[in-house]
């Protein structure tokens, strides 16, 4: 008798631990091919190459450090095609040394190139009122930002990595 319980015992240990890690792989499964975001990146990333921190990447592209906030550090980035997606938390506001601001939404793309990053999407900065960033070149001494109007700003303001300030809405 003990030996034919242990042998149900066994036979259905083994059908249950089956029945869960099927579940747990299953759950994982619809979890990575429906999810588009962040955790799908972090599975893509652990496939890949282990990527340099953002202001390493502007840096190599001759741009200034400290033009996104400090908590932009997910971004991917197309070296073939350059296309720049970089990833914030929350909409933001980053006020810098020389009184200008600039607001990012979540996610901002552009195309980067040497000194430049163009075709900018979800990056607005505050003139009168706030205006769409398209474009910011980068000389030796000033960064320029197109929005509707070229404006140049001294460059070392936007060396240092400062922190955004949570807002409502981009």
């Amino acid at each position: 008798m003990d030996q034919i319980m242990n042998t149900v015992g066994t036979y259905w240990m083994g059908q249950k631990a089956n029945k869960e890690f099927g579940s747990v792989e299953k759950d994982l499964n619809a979890l990575t091919s429906s999810i588009e975001g962040g955790t799908k990146r972090f599975f893509n990333k652990m496939k890949g190459t282990m990527q340099k921190p953002l202001p390493e990447l502007l840096k190599e592209y001759d741009l200034a450090v400290g033009i996104f906030p400090r908590d932009a550090t997910n971004y991917e980035f197309n070296e073939e095609t350059k296309k720049l997606t970089v990833h914030i938390p929350t909409i933001c506001e980053v006020s810098y040394r020389d009184q200008s601001m600039l607001r990012f939404s979540t996610t901002v793309t552009g195309h980067l190139e040497k000194g430049k990053l163009s075709d900018i999407e979800g990056l607005k900065t505050k003139f009168i009122f706030w205006v769409k960033v398209s474009c910011i070149t980068s000389d030796e001494s000033k960064l320029h930002f197109s929005a509707g109007i070229n404006r140049p700003r001294d460059r070392h303001v936007y060396e240092f990595i400062r922190d955004g300030i949570t807002v409502d809405n981009f």
